[in-house]
């Protein structure tokens, strides 16, 4: 049984830091892609940052570039989310993913495993 527990989110005001990790089991997560993906309320969920199965790929939506960092560990079966310089508009439930395929997909159908959130509040 595949299983993805997320840790680490909270309150923080703008401008702070946070990391969240992704401890999953139950398949070989080094053969596939894993992501972080988040929903805001009354708003559709969203990829935020995914990475292939070896961590030579990573992709990021615009509006978290160059302040969040993904990461992950294969022999601690491990996803992590750095979080720097967060913003108000940061606040939402973080889901971590696992896809069906070992490249970097942007896109949720590709992923069918999830996590059940963490919420993340950014104070302003």
């Amino acid at each position: 049984q595949v299983q993805l527990v997320e840790s680490g989110g909270g309150l923080v005001q703008a401008g702070g830091s946070l990391r969240l990790s992704c401890a999953a089991s139950g398949r070989t997560f080094s053969s596939y892609a894993m992501g972080w993906f988040r929903q805001a309320p009354g708003k559709e969920r969203e990829f935020v940052a995914v990475m292939s199965w070896s961590g030579g790929s990573t992709y990021y939506s615009s509006s978290v570039k160059g302040r969040f960092t993904i990461s992950r560990d294969n022999a601690k079966n491990t996803l992590y989310l750095q979080m720097n310089s967060l913003k108000f508009e940061d606040t939402a439930v973080y889901y971590c993913a696992t896809a069906e395929v070992g490249y970097a997909s942007i896109w949720l159908r590709d992923y069918k495993y999830w996590g059940q959130g963490t919420q993340v509040t950014v104070s302003s």
